[in-house]
């Protein structure tokens, strides 16, 4: 970890060079998704689609990893206010009860439920995949939101860094094991959350245990760059399979949450740390858009019915930083193919599941496929 350098300097540096990702190319509307190039949808370009507009959930199941605050509480919120049963997939029962409470309190009667997840323990999202599986005939919804942010370097419960550990490897093992009771649901999705900073992110190309010249800050821009190139090849492959699982992907812009003021408490030192949370503070009231804007593009990503096989969706304004969902880019080293096929296959050797071997259960009457 580098010392002396605080988390204010490295977020505003950061944010002053995100890519000016404008929706308008020549004359017609276009985006870049993951899988392919096609037209804006009407619905997000000449509307803006908001909470409101989420079509109704009753009957479905959705399970949302680190539900129990900021995108994950917004985004298990407005399933459940449509009538989902969402499942919280949460490290803190304590802290996942409370958030469950302060759901209800809005929406009298929701359905939600608690599953125990610590995504940086393989062992724990084994058990949790199966206790879900168990107890669940399909899954409607997987929402990869749980992560960590910047933290000092550490090693995970298996020997992986912690912040790869838990926002990626934690992920994919979890996905390719509910695969099953994914496969079985009429429409399902999963939705994985990335960020802006993937533009700075690069794949490991050697394993997961960290470079020797650690940066808490670049290890976690790997990681997110490590969700959309996740998101992207999997619906690669589900395509190929000819599956009807759709996997996407959403970043929220920069939208105030506790994720970032649990970073900004990691420093050097505990002056430098109150010197982060008050520039923290700053920049989140001048700059960010509230968690409930945040979680727009995940929700959009989640619900709506235009969205389609590899999309990536952010907010529409101001270098994709706030707004309204919208159709993004992934970034350019998403799409070196020989880079994601080896990091794929390390994902694979780190988790000890192979997607190769999936078999994705279907519908009575429509068999089963395996995942290649």
């Amino acid at each position: 970890m580098q010392r002396g350098v605080g988390l204010w300097p490295r977020m505003t540096s950061i944010l002053a060079r995100l890519p000016l990702t404008p929706c308008v190319h020549s004359s017609a509307r276009w985006r870049r998704c993951s899988i392919n190039h096609r037209r804006m949808e009407p619905s997000m370009n000449q509307t803006r689609w908001d909470h409101t507009r989420i079509p109704p959930q009753n009957g479905k199941l959705a399970v949302v990893t680190g539900a129990n605050s900021g995108l994950g509480w917004h985004i298990s919120l407005q399933l459940a206010r449509q009538g989902a049963h969402v499942v919280m997939a949460c490290r803190d029962k304590a802290r996942a009860l409370q958030a469950m409470e302060a759901i209800r309190a809005e929406v009298p009667g929701a359905r939600l439920s608690f599953q125990a997840l610590d995504l940086a323990n393989q062992q724990s999202v084994s058990a949790c995949a199966a206790a879900l599986s168990a107890a669940h005939s399909h899954i409607d919804l997987l929402v990869n939101n749980a992560g960590v942010m910047f933290l000092p370097y550490a090693l995970s419960a298996d020997g992986f860094e912690i912040q790869m550990a838990c926002n990626h490897l934690g992920h994919f093992l979890l996905t390719g094991l509910l695969l099953g009771p994914l496969g079985r649901a009429s429409a399902p999705r999963v939705v994985t959350m990335s960020s802006g900073f993937n533009h700075y992110g690069r794949l490991p190309q050697e394993g997961f245990r960290g470079s020797p010249r650690y940066s808490r800050h670049r290890a976690y821009c790997d990681t997110k760059l490590a969700n959309i190139v996740f998101a992207r090849e999997l619906a690669s492959r589900l395509a190929g399979a000819r599956s009807h699982i759709v996997s996407v992907a959403a970043h929220p812009g920069y939208a105030s949450t506790n994720l970032q003021f649990g970073a900004a408490n990691v420093s050097a030192s505990r002056w430098l740390a109150s010197l982060n949370r008050a520039a923290m503070r700053v920049s989140n009231a001048l700059l960010a858009q509230p968690a409930s804007m945040g979680a727009l593009p995940a929700l959009y990503a989640a619900t709506d019915s235009g969205v389609k096989n590899g999309d990536y969706f952010g907010p529409d304004g101001l270098q994709e930083s706030r707004g309204y969902p919208k159709l993004v880019d992934a970034p350019r080293r998403a799409l070196a193919a020989d880079e994601v096929a080896r990091f794929w296959a390390l994902s694979e050797a780190a988790t000890g599941f192979s997607y190769g071997d999936a078999t994705l259960g279907r519908e009575s009457g429509h068999g089963a496929v395996r995942l290649r």
